[in-house]
Order: C-alpha cells, then sequence, then structure tokens
C-alpha cells in the first residue's frame, strides 16, 4: 500500500513539474508548408508539444495538429491535388457541376466590383476564388469542435490563431468560436483572398501584424519552453545591402506582413528556421521539398532540443490520445440551414439547391451538404458565399450556416491574344448579376481584331423548378476577314472571303445528373459569305454574295470537366448534338464566278454531331485524344467554295479555326488524333504532340463549272499534327508550335501567340 502511494506521489510530482512546451508556427504562405516537417521530427523523437500558437499558414498546420491530425495526415493532405486545388482556387475534383459552365471566352483577368444601390462601384480585393480552400477547412476541421465544445484550449492540444483586423490596426487573438473560421481568417492574405466575418468583425491574415506570434504563446500559456518556427525571410533588423536586387520581387509581401524577429525567442527556447531559400510564398506544388527541409531543419538541432527539454512523450502515447481523440467526434450532419445576409426570397433559392422545398427541413449529411454547396458556388456570383459548419454544444448538434459576403455582382473580363500572324484581337466582357426570385445574368462580349470581330449580348435567367433550368435570349454578331498572312514558315496564297454571321436565338438548359448539361435552342439567323471563287484576284473584280437566312433549331449535352479552356492536360469533354436547319440560299455572282445568274433555293437538313476530349494519367506523360464524328444530310449551294466553306469542319489544332481547311470538310466525317502532354513544370510549362487524321464519308471536289461533287473513295485519308511548347502564364497560354496539315495551301505553319486563341462558333456549326 505504501509502495504504490509512493509511485501515485512521485507521478503526480513529475507531471506538476514537467516542462510545458509551446510550439509557434510562424506565417509564410506556401513555405508554412514546412512545419509539417518540424512537427513529424518533434513527435517521432518524443518532443512533447502542449500547446500551439500559428498565425497564417502556422495557423492552419498548428489548427490541423491541434483538431487531431497526425502529422503524417497533415502531410498527405498538404501533398495531395486536393490540396492544390484548394489553394489555387480550382474547384475540388469530382465537384465540378457542369451546368453553370459558360461558353469559354479569351479572357484572363476578371475585375469584381460592387454595384451598390447608390450606382456607385466599389472594387473587390480578391483575387482567387476561395470556394474550394472555404470547404475543405469546415469539412475537415469542423467535427473537432463537437469534442472541444468551441473552446480551444479544449483541443487535442490547446491552441491560439493569430488574425488581424485592419481597421483598427491590431492584431486579434482568437481562443474559441468556430476553429475553421479562425483558420480561414488567418490565411486571408489581402488581395488575394476576401475576408470573413469572425465574432463580428472582417478579419485578415494573422502575419499583418504578429508574423511570428511568440508573445503570444508566452502571455497565453505561460510555458518553460518555446519551440519558434519560423519560414519568413522578413527578419532584417537593418536595409539587406547584399540581397535587396533578389528581394525586391517579393517586394508586397515584404509589405503586407510583419517582421518575424528571431530575437522574440527567449534563451531557454529553441529557434528553427528551414532553408526556404529557393522557394517563393506561392511555391505549393513544391510542398514535398519544404516539408523536407523543415524536417531536416530539426533534427539537425535535434541536441540542442533535447538539452533544453527534458520531457518525453512516447509516439504510442501521443497516437493513443490523438485516437481517444478523434473518437469522441460527432459525424457532421447538419440538423439546419441557417443564413446569414440573404433576403427571404434568396433564401428559397438556395434551399431548392439543397433539396430543400418551401419550409421542409431535414438533417443534411455531409455528402449531401458538399453536393448541394458546390452546386451553388459553380456559378460565379455565389463563388463568395461562406459555408461554416458550426457545432451548438446545448443542442449537441452541427448547423450549415451560410453568409453572404460583399457581393461580386458586377464584373470586367479583360483579355485577347497576340500572334505572329493577323490573328490578334482583344475582348472585354462585362457581367451583371441580380438575385431575387432567380438568378438574372446579363452578359455583353466584344472582340475585334483584324481577323476577327464579335459582338455577343445575353441573359441567362436561373430558375430553381422542376429541378433546376435557365431560359437565355441571345443576339450574336461576328465578322470574320480571311486574308493574305505571311506566316513564319512559308507565304500562304491569298483566301479572299468576308463572313457575316448575325443570330437571335433562345435557349433552354437543364441538368442531367451532376455532370450532363442540355441545351434545347431554337434561333434565326442571316448570314452573308463574299468571297471570290479565284486565287487571282483584283482590284475590278466583285465577289460573289451567298446569304443563308433562315432557323435553327437542335438539342445538345455536353460534358466537361477540362483542366483548362484552352490545351487542357487533365480531364475530359464530351458532346452529342442534334440540330435541325431550314435555309433559303440567296446566291449573287461576282465576276470570278462562271455562272452569271443569281439563285435562290430552300434547303432543310439534319446533322449529327459527337465530340470527345479525354487526358488519362496525372504524371509527366498524360496521354490523350480527340474524335470528331458528323453525319448528316446537309445539300450543296450553288458553287464549290460557297458550299465547302458552310460545310461542317474539323478543328484539331489550336489555329484551325483561323484557316479554311478545304480537305478537312465534309458533311459526313470521322476523325481521330492524339493528344499528348509532357508535363515539364507541373502547372506552367507542357510539350504538346499531336497527330490526327482525317477520313471524309464525302470528299467534296471542285467541277469544272466551279460545282460542287462528291468522291466516296475509301482511301481518302486526310493528316494534320503539331509540336508545341506551352507555358501557362497568368495571362493565358504562351506557345510556340510548328503545325502541319495535309493542305496545299496551308502544309507547314509556325505560330508563336500569347493569350488564349478561342472564338465564338459560327452559327452554322455546333
Amino acid at each position: 500500500m505504501r509502495s504504490t502511494a509512493l509511485i501515485l506521489f512521485l507521478v503526480s510530482t513529475s507531471i506538476v513539474n514537467a516542462q510545458k512546451v509551446a510550439l509557434v508556427l510562424s506565417g509564410g504562405g506556401a513555405k508554412g508548408i514546412a512545419h509539417v516537417g518540424v512537427l513529424k521530427a518533434l513527435e517521432e523523437n518524443e518532443i512533447p508539444i502542449d500547446f500551439i500558437v500559428g498565425t497564417s499558414m502556422g495557423g492552419i498546420v498548428g489548427g490541423a495538429y491541434a483538431a487531431g491530425f497526425s502529422p503524417q495526415q497533415i502531410e498527405a493532405m498538404v501533398l495531395s491535388e486536393e490540396f492544390l486545388r484548394w489553394v489555387t482556387g480550382q474547384p475540388e475534383k469530382g465537384s465540378n457541376f457542369h451546368y453553370y459552365t459558360h461558353e469559354a471566352t479569351p479572357d484572363f483577368l476578371r475585375l469584381n466590383l460592387s454595384l451598390d444601390s447608390a450606382r456607385t462601384f466599389q472594387f473587390n480585393t480578391s483575387f482567387t476564388n476561395d470556394a474550394s480552400l472555404n470547404f475543405a477547412l469546415t469539412d475537415k476541421i469542423g467535427a473537432a469542435s463537437s469534442v472541444s465544445g468551441n473552446n480551444f484550449d479544449s483541443l487535442f492540444v490547446p491552441f491560439r490563431v493569430v488574425a488581424a483586423d485592419i481597421f483598427s490596426q491590431n492584431q486579434v487573438i482568437l481562443s474559441k468560436g468556430s476553429l475553421s473560421e479562425a483558420l480561414r481568417a488567418t490565411q486571408t492574405v489581402p488581395f488575394v483572398y476576401t475576408p470573413v466575418r469572425v465574432e463580428g468583425k472582417y478579419l485578415f491574415d494573422g502575419g499583418v501584424y504578429n508574423n511570428f506570434p511568440v508573445d503570444v504563446a508566452q502571455r497565453e500559456f505561460n510555458p518553460e519552453i518555446i519551440i519558434g518556427s519560423n519560414v519568413s525571410s522578413k527578419i532584417y533588423n537593418e536595409y539587406p545591402y547584399d540581397d535587396d536586387d533578389n528581394l525586391i520581387s517579393r517586394s508586397l509581401i515584404y509589405m503586407l506582413l510583419d517582421k518575424s524577429n528571431p530575437d522574440a525567442i527567449p534563451e531557454t527556447g529553441i529557434y528553427i528556421q528551414p532553408d526556404l531559400k529557393p522557394y517563393t510564398a506561392f511555391d505549393f506544388s513544391r510542398a514535398r521539398a519544404m516539408i523536407d527541409s523543415g524536417y531536416w531543419q530539426t533534427i539537425r538541432q535535434l541536441d540542442e532540443i533535447r538539452k533544453k527539454i527534458d520531457a518525453r512523450q512516447p509516439v504510442t502515447q501521443v497516437n493513443q490520445l490523438r485516437s481517444e481523440f478523434r473518437a469522441k467526434t460527432k459525424p457532421i450532419i447538419a440538423d439546419k440551414l441557417e443564413f446569414r445576409n440573404f433576403s427571404v426570397q434568396q433564401q428559397k433559392y438556395i434551399r431548392r439547391i439543397f433539396n430543400l422545398h418551401g419550409d421542409q427541413t431535414k438533417p443534411l449529411k455531409l455528402e449531401e451538404v458538399k453536393e448541394g454547396y458546390f452546386k451553388l458556388v459553380a456559378e460565379p456570383y455565389f463563388n463568395n458565399v461562406f459555408p461554416t459548419i458550426k457545432y451548438l454544444p446545448e443542442e449537441a448538434s452541427y448547423v450549415l450556416q451560410l453568409t453572404r459576403r460583399p457581393q461580386k455582382n458586377f464584373q470586367v473580363d479583360f483579355g485577347g491574344v497576340l500572334a505572329t500572324r493577323n490573328i490578334s484581337n482583344i475582348y472585354l466582357g462585362l457581367n451583371y448579376y441580380y438575385f431575387r426570385n432567380a438568378l438574372t445574368h446579363v452578359y455583353l462580349g466584344l472582340q475585334t481584331g483584324s481577323f476577327y470581330k464579335s459582338f455577343v449580348a445575353n441573359t441567362r435567367i436561373d430558375l430553381p423548378y422542376l429541378g433546376r433550368f435557365y431560359i437565355q435570349p441571345e443576339v450574336v454578331y461576328n465578322d470574320w476577314d480571311f486574308i493574305e498572312s505571311t506566316d513564319l514558315l512559308q507565304k500562304s496564297s491569298p483566301t479572299v472571303l468576308k463572313r457575316f454571321d448575325r443570330k437571335l436565338g433562345i435557349s433552354f438548359g437543364w441538368p442531367l445528373g451532376d455532370r450532363i448539361k442540355s441545351d434545347f435552342s431554337f434561333s434565326g439567323f442571316t448570314n452573308s459569305d463574299r468571297y471570290s471563287n479565284s486565287k487571282s484576284f483584283n482590284s475590278l473584280d466583285t465577289l460573289d454574295n451567298l446569304s443563308l437566312d433562315g432557323y435553327k433549331t437542335g438539342l445538345r449535352l455536353t460534358i466537361n470537366d477540362l483542366n483548362r479552356k484552352q490545351y487542357a492536360s487533365l480531364g475530359k469533354s464530351y458532346s452529342l448534338s442534334v440540330y435541325y436547319l431550314h435555309v433559303r440560299e440567296n446566291y449573287e455572282p461576282g465576276t470570278t464566278s462562271v455562272s452569271p445568274v443569281p439563285v435562290t433555293k430552300n434547303h432543310q437538313w439534319f446533322r449529327l454531331r459527337a465530340t470527345a476530349e479525354h487526358y488519362f494519367s496525372r504524371g509527366s506523360f498524360r496521354p490523350g485524344f480527340y474524335a470528331d464524328v458528323v453525319f448528316s444530310n446537309q445539300p450543296f449551294f450553288q458553287n464549290y467554295f460557297g458550299t465547302i466553306i458552310n460545310t461542317p469542319a474539323f478543328y484539331p489544332i489550336q489555329d484551325s479555326r483561323t484557316l479554311i481547311l478545304e480537305n478537312f470538310r465534309s458533311t459526313n466525317y470521322l476523325a481521330l488524333g492524339a493528344r499528348n502532354v509532357i508535363v515539364v513544370q507541373p502547372r506552367t510549362l507542357d510539350i504538346r504532340v499531336e497527330g490526327y487524321l482525317f477520313k471524309p464519308l464525302e470528299y467534296i471536289l471542285e467541277g469544272q463549272n466551279q460545282e460542287a461533287y462528291t468522291n466516296t473513295s475509301l482511301t481518302t485519308l486526310f493528316f494534320a499534327g503539331s509540336t508545341s511548347l506551352v507555358y501557362h502564364s497568368p495571362i493565358g497560354p504562351i506557345s510556340l508550335s510548328a503545325n502541319y496539315y495535309d493542305d496545299a495551301e496551308n502544309k507547314f505553319g509556325l505560330l508563336f501567340h500569347v493569350g488564349f486563341l478561342l472564338f465564338n462558333r459560327h452559327t452554322l456549326e455546333d
């Protein structure tokens, strides 16, 4: 009995006198991932961690550890493709709700503005879509609150996170409430992410006023030992004359973040600074190397750490305590859906997206919450909605809260392309949103250049009825001017063709499941093609004028989760369409026509088309294919050239739409090709090697009298190929490509372009 009492006394005495260790994790953007390596090394070597304080990315890593994630689990998370999607603003894989996808435009910069009730504009300062990051934090971290009761002292490790109130210019220490909100607040880098409101205040990145919160750890926890892990390079007390040329490119970060002072660590503590000089605050793709830097720097200082910290905590014991903590978490099922800053009409609209009708209430499983949220934010207007899964201790239940932050209801898009041929143009897009009982999106788009000009105006009205559908009236004007252009490899013969395309239409769209978008459209059009039938055209000649007036109606089904709107390397895109066209042909011959007689005819035809683009690998080599199939009973027009330019075309390479490739057009054809992508630098630099075979089932030829006729020979086959070096820059792709076509006028081409080489489809196209 006495021995048992003595043992208990000694144990209790050791517990009382044990050193308490606080770990402080600095901010530093992507470089904060190195903290994961520090955690790994400390835990593997039985160094106890009794408290954690973090700011910015240090807050994210520390918060995940405090929520019961092991260093290995945090490492797996930051090395995952999903993590890269969260921090770069891409939708989470499998959550791409294609129903909201709009036609691709050549914009590379979007300016977000808020048009308030006084009709004044306010600039929205965030440049990164944070929808995926917001949900990931509330999804991964939310359940820990069911154990802690929203008290950060009751987490697996007591925790403090630092944020910034820029209005009062003070730091804010968060110690209670929603852990996911606190972590999101400390990660709000100014000009990158939209701020979130916590405890009634809009908060920003904690690094603005305290990037290395050693003082917070001392004040909040009064530990015997502080281990400080600093990943910020902003540590200068004096001007860095030797490094200023290298550091000037990071001047914005230096202006936004407070200095991390190594001297803040007392002599009894340990200061760890991993070697992160090769990395920037945005190098999230180099996470593994940064984790290793943090790990090995900690291992190198292990003797110092062991000398200053006597206490040990075996890994098995830590894992046991962690498992017990995680076992207490309550699975996330949202018993209620709450709204902040939404009107009653807006709430009804959003509730239908979560399959809640009227005043219906039902528990939403995490999978249902995730599906509804990503369906909502797939529309750009809603990606500013902030989700929080809050735990209510008094009710022992969760609530999903959707908060409307300052709205981006007016957006201005800028874009275009610069090219070594005469196909350069500039683009301007204007978007206005109005949201009440329905979501209304008004869009105006303009493109202008010597080759192509366009004007598009449409209004899309989304209605949450009958499942969901939209109505979109539209006006389109397109103008192409195909003229002689000098390629870098050869001078092509002139193609004298001016195309005018005018359309007024309406479309109805609805989703088929989460991946398929269906679109039924009806449009009336009046088009005009002015062209020469001869390459030897002079100033005294007049052009043929082929006018096609009529209407087009049909159905189109599409799937698209490609990672880029041009030069994709991941994902897939499939489409199937069927259209009926009724056209009145009015032909007026010019001086290059062999027939001087004007012609007026009526034509009707059906067309079925299927296309597929798919990439398969996630490594450095990503093989893919592209296929295009057309079946149609489309008739011929008055002469060969008028027929060929209005016949379905195969556009395999980026510049195909800028050329009249007569051998790659047919009313019925099969086309298949390989699109192989070699990733030189993830997400930035690719080499593309492409090759295609085009088989016209009806090869259109020109007769002696300029009439069109067909050759159905099975041996007729044409090849197109391209080799490209593509750099994916913030202003769009920068591409240098060598292209080949089995076409007498455009056999070889060398094209360099900066920006998106994208144009609207002609009305007769699918």
